[in-house]
Formats: structure tokens, sequence, C-alpha cells
């Protein structure tokens, strides 16, 4: 067990590390324990503006969605290998070749991805928030009651999500009954009990009012859905011919109007026929938002509806914004070097495939909008979460490519990212809050996001003309 556990950590350790260099890796837990060491000072001014509760609410959901990304992206690790570093394969996929049980070595990934992230995101923030408490007087006990709670939201988001991705491996129709039991579940409780079904979170309630029995249940929330999962892993992917018909004509034909229809057509044949876009579409931006939406909904209290719905709106931007690194995350961009292309023709296809893909955004937040009762705010609802969306994506060309993966842990990269993000949603988040009409004022976010993408286009035909 111990060889097996060491040497994924090695392997999780050399991915990160070719991916993303391993300085800009190594420097990324010290970013995060900076984070949370200036965060402590900046408590009393952050009270001024926002109730203390309603940011450990946001806390937490930050990482109750970051468990879910990490067991989203570590179900997809195989494939990521396979595109990234040729005929490669992770660890956890290679039961047919060890002589080593299937639910063993998934047992030992799941344990390696809780300690490898822990390092990673949650013990950097605790340190910080801890050794800051020395300075400002703030008790130890919160600290580490932030470091327990915070883990334990990250286990359950990762366990979550190991538990629907198994039963998307077994059957996408099982997966969609699944989801419509729990919808109507979670709808049911709120209609007979009037409470949001977010104030159940084990984790928060802990954070409150930490009792053995809370954390005893915490605990059990964690491990039922990871055991579930355990039964359902198997590293076989399901066999059988495929027979699909020619889309590729039709499809260029209807894109005719757009830069390089042959390449967004490509990509979007490629996000169909590998279950892609439905499977991110699930666990990538459809349960992330949804929950964000009930703990969003918690700080109703203290801020009305339409508020939250267009603080949502930009939420929802910039999720729907990473749909451009679905477009890059498994393509292999060495094969365009040998066609007559130019950077410019292929982030110009990835814009059009994006283009595309906001369709799934725009239907989602309607229906939000509707259920909200605020269905007479859905044009600057739309609009402003289609601004967003565009001006992340500009930023992302900008600084990261066509590789937005693989800078994501490049530490300039991301201070960079988070201030002109941060910037622009501080500037539409104070104008909607003094008129809600002039969320209609993000269609001036297209101006400079059209300027980003012309920077990010030269700057890397520039880092190609120079890597020739």
């Amino acid at each position: 067990m111990a060889g097996l556990f060491y040497n994924m950590m090695k392997e999780e350790w050399r991915v990160h590390s070719t991916m993303f260099g391993s300085l800009n890796f190594a420097l990324f837990p010290v970013m995060i324990l900076a984070i949370g060491f200036m965060g402590t000072f900046l408590l009393p001014l952050i009270s001024a503006s926002m109730p203390l509760g309603d940011l450990v609410i946001l806390i937490h959901a930050q990482y109750l969605m970051l468990g879910f990304m990490v067991g989203a992206f570590g179900l997809l690790g195989n494939e990521v290998m396979n595109r990234r570093f040729g005929q490669a394969s992770l660890l956890a996929f290679s039961a047919r070749t060890l002589p080593l049980s299937p639910r063993y070595i998934f047992s030992i990934f799941v344990l390696k991805d809780t300690l490898y992230y822990f390092i990673l995101w949650i013990f950097p923030l605790g340190a910080g928030f801890l050794i800051g408490s020395f300075f400002t007087g703030i008790p130890v006990y919160y600290p580490v009651i932030v470091l327990l709670t915070l883990t334990l939201s990250f286990l359950t988001g990762m366990s979550v999500v190991f538990f629907l991705s198994s039963l998307y491996q077994r059957s996408v129709k099982v997966l969609f009954i699944f989801l419509i039991f729990a919808g109507l579940v979670f709808l049911g409780w709120f209609m007979f009990t009037g409470t949001n079904p977010a104030t159940l979170f084990p984790p928060l309630i802990l954070f409150y009012q930490f009792s053995w029995d809370i954390l005893i249940g915490s605990c059990t929330v964690v491990l039922v859905p990871c055991c579930i999962s355990l039964l359902l892993f198997s590293p076989d992917i399901q066999s059988g011919t495929k027979i699909y018909p020619n889309r590729m004509k039709p499809l260029i034909c209807h894109l005719n109007r757009f830069p390089n229809p042959p390449l967004a057509a490509k990509d979007v044949i490629d996000l169909w026929r590998s279950g892609s876009i439905v499977g991110q579409t699930i666990f990538s931006f459809l349960v992330p938002l949804i929950i964000i939406w009930f703990f969003l909904s918690l700080l109703d209290e203290y801020v009305s509806t339409i508020h939250l719905l267009l603080t949502f709106a930009m939420i929802t931007g910039i999720i729907a914004s990473t749909m451009y690194t679905w477009l890059c995350m498994f393509d292999s961009f060495s094969v365009y070097a040998l066609l007559p292309l130019h950077v410019r023709d292929v982030i110009s296809s990835k814009i059009t495939s994006f283009t595309l893909l906001q369709v799934i955004p725009v239907f989602f937040i309607g229906v939000i909008t509707f259920l909200s009762g605020q269905g007479e705010f859905l044009l600057p609802v739309l609009v402003l979460t289609l601004s967003v969306s565009y001006y992340v994506l500009s930023v992302s060309i900008w600084l990261t490519g066509l590789s937005p993966s693989v800078l994501v842990y490049n530490v300039r990269v991301m201070v960079q990212y988070f201030l002109l993000i941060g910037l622009a949603l501080s500037v539409f988040g104070s104008l909607t809050s003094i008129n809600l009409w002039f969320g209609l004022a993000g269609v001036i976010l297209f101006i400079p996001a059209y300027g980003f993408i012309q920077l990010g286009i030269r700057k890397w035909e520039n880092e190609e003309m120079v890597g020739n």
C-alpha cells in the first residue's frame, strides 16, 4: 500500500510540474498561505461591508466546488495523460496490468488526492490564517475549526463527484434519474419546510456548533458516496463499435458565417462524440452553479433576490468562460503545426466553438431567472452573463493562449487573472447595486474583450515564432 501511495504522489507531482513548471507549481501553496495571512488583517475591513457569516458561507462553498473540480479532473486525468504525453496512463487506470484489484487501486487514489490537495490548497490557507491570528489576537480555535470544516467541505465535493462520475460511467440514464430525484427532494424540502437545503450542509453546521455527533455526521456524508463509488468503479472503458453519420460537411455549412468553420466543427464534433459535452456540462457547469446558487440564497436576509441574481449572473459568466478550457484541454496542438495554419486561425476557431457553447449558460440563467420570480429582469441578467463570459474568455486568451489548463498554476498569470477579473466585477457589481438595469452596461466589456483577444493573438503568434 505504501509503495503504491508513494508512487501515485510522485506521479501527481510529475504531471503537474511537467505541465505547469516545477517552480511555478511549488510556489502556488505559498501564494495561498500569503492570501490566508493577509486576509486575517483584512477581516475588520471585510466585516464593515459584508457580515463575517456570509464570508464563512462563501469560503465553504468555494472549497466544496473545489472538491468537485478536483474529483472531475482526477477522473478525466487518464485522457489528459494520453493527449499531453502520448500513450500514457495514470496508475489509477492500470488495474489491467498491475496485480492489484481495481477497488484497491481506486482506494489509494482517493487517499492520494485527499492528502495531495490538502497540502496544496487547504493547509496553506489554514496555516496563513493561524499565523495571522498570532498578530491579530484571533483565538486559535477559529483557524483550527476553519481548517477542519474546509477539509470536510472539500472532501464532500470530491466524494460526491466521484459518486456521480461512477454513475455516469455505468449509465447516463441512471445519472439523470438520480439528479432529477435529488432535485425533487431538495425542491420538496424547500417547499414543505421553507428553509434552504444549504443550511443542512454538515461542515457549515459544524463550524458554528461543534459537536462530535455533527463531526461524525460530516464524515458519514463524505464516506458514504465514496464507498458507493468504490463499489461502482471500473477502470474498463465500455467497449463497442460506434458508428456516426458524417456531420462535418453539414456543420461547416451551418458555421460558414464564422471564422474557420472546419476547425470549429471539429471541436464541436469532438466534444459530442467523446461525451465530454455532457460530462463537462454536468460536472463542470451545472452542479457547481446549482451549489453556488443554494449557498448564495442563504444571503437573502441581507441582499435582495434580484441583486443576488445579478451577482449569480456574473458568477455564471465566469464559470461559462471555462468552456474555453473544455475546448483546449484535450487538444494536441502539435498536430496544428503540420497544417498551413496560424495561431490566429486556431484561436478564432476556438472562439467560434465557445460561442456555440454559450447556449448552455443562456438557457441555464434564463431558467434560474424565471424560477426566482425575476423574469422581468431577464435582459440585464443575460447581458451581464454573456459580457462577463466573453471578457473572462479574452483575459484567458491573452494570459494563457491555447493552454489555459496548463498555465492555471502559474502564480504570475493567476495574480493578473484575478486582478483583471476582480476589477471588472467590482465595477459592475457596484453599478448594479445602484440600478438593476445598469446590468445592460455590461456590453461595454466587449470593448476590452476585443482588445485582449487581439493582444493575445499577437502575443502567442510571436511566442510561436520565437519557439520556431
